[in-house]
């Protein structure tokens, strides 16, 4: 195995696939990095048995040679230090030589670097899916749904499948779900999907898709999903992305949303935000992290938060009320988190009692929601 690659291709394709390499594995081949160079390019694997990532860098990039192939062959390369090596290599371009006992050289500039390395056939096979559940989406839209409902799953390893985000299909329409039963976060969209494709129950680890949204950051264009039993499949421009599924049924979300509201709310986003962002500076150091607001008259809530070591703070938000007067109690972190994730400049939130989940959405369309469940105060 013999190749010449550019050093910037390399080092952000070791950047990708270590996310998937885990220092803490019973099977000690998935400690390292597989390599393998044929005549399509580099194809490096990382793999942590629940979470796979492949990355090729092809032999040319926008008519730029990126990798020089003399002699195709593979070899597994310890994880952390291969990737560490590649980082501060000082050139260009890297030489790369395997003999047949799996010693690797690694050449660039002034500095070589000798490294033992294992037999490739040992290393785990790529899962093989069938795609017949297939579907298509903008990597930039899957990005966002990723961002605006992983952040609601549970923390909890206890919690099982609260720990991952529900994926459901139906007439074409793709929608996740994500609750640690405190809040939850739902997003929907239109995918390009076959008509009589149909997903109930795919639950997807936050933790893998934590990594995906971190992978699909560069990518443009579309993106392919493939569901099996126990594997979802994303393939994108040079990259498969690998990730096993959680066992388990999702909870009936449906029924915790509330249709209506007694009290209706319209609000600037950015300066709800700030309000709240500020209110919690004094409420962080309490046990609930928990701030209170008042709706009052048809124009304003009243934003209040006090820490009986800290201090208080109050302070007032314009907005449109509609409905009963009412105050209510919650999460101050919770909040901060669903308004980040809403893409638009205006949101609703219906209230239906002072102990009953709440609903937060966009003022100008209706594929996502973020539910809060409020905290009792004495």
């Amino acid at each position: 195995m013999k190749f010449r690659i550019s050093r910037s291709a390399l080092v952000e394709a070791v950047s990708q696939v270590s996310k998937a390499v885990s220092q803490k594995t019973t099977v000690p081949i998935l400690t390292g990095v597989k390599a393998s160079v044929d005549e399509d390019g580099l194809w490096l694997t990382g793999s942590n048995s629940d979470l796979t990532i492949q990355v090729c860098v092809p032999v040319k990039k926008d008519d730029k040679e990126q990798v020089k192939v003399e002699t195709i062959g593979s070899v597994v390369l310890p994880g952390r230090i291969f990737s560490d090596i590649v980082r501060k290599l000082p050139g260009k371009s890297v030489d790369w030589v395997v003999d047949e006992q799996w010693k690797t050289i690694l050449r660039s500039e002034q500095a070589q670097f000798e490294l033992k390395g294992l037999d490739p056939e040992e290393y785990p096979r790529l899962p093989q899916l069938r795609e017949d559940r297939m579907f298509s989406l903008p990597a930039d839209l899957l990005k966002s749904m990723i961002r605006q409902t992983g952040f609601a799953v549970s923390t909890s390893e206890a919690r099982g499948v609260l720990t991952g985000v529900l994926w459901q299909i139906s007439s074409g329409k793709l929608t996740f779900v994500a609750t640690d039963s405190h809040r939850l976060s739902r997003r929907q969209a239109d995918v390009e999907a076959p008509e009589d494709l149909s997903v109930e129950n795919v639950v997807v680890p936050g933790k893998s898709l934590s990594e995906l949204g971190k992978i699909l950051a560069d990518q443009t264009g579309w993106v392919d999903v493939v569901l099996s039993e126990n594997q979802v499949m994303v393939r994108a421009d040079n990259l498969l992305f690998f990730s096993r599924l959680l066992d388990g049924t999702y909870p009936d979300t449906n029924r915790v949303i509330p249709n209506s509201g007694k009290t209706e709310v319209l609000l600037n986003t950015k300066e709800l935000l700030q309000s709240v962002d500020r209110a919690a500076l004094i409420s962080r150091d309490g046990q609930d992290n928990v701030i209170k607001w008042t709706m009052k008259g048809e124009d304003t809530v009243q934003v209040h938060s006090a820490s009986q070591d800290v201090g208080s703070v109050l302070e007032e938000v314009g907005a449109q009320v509609n409905g009963e007067e009412m105050s209510i109690s919650f999460n101050a972190q919770f909040m901060l988190e669903a308004l980040r994730a809403v893409d638009s400049d205006e949101i609703q939130i219906h209230f239906t009692g002072t102990m009953t989940p709440f609903v937060i959405q966009p003022a100008d369309r209706e594929d996502a929601l973020h539910l809060i469940v409020p905290i009792r105060t004495r």
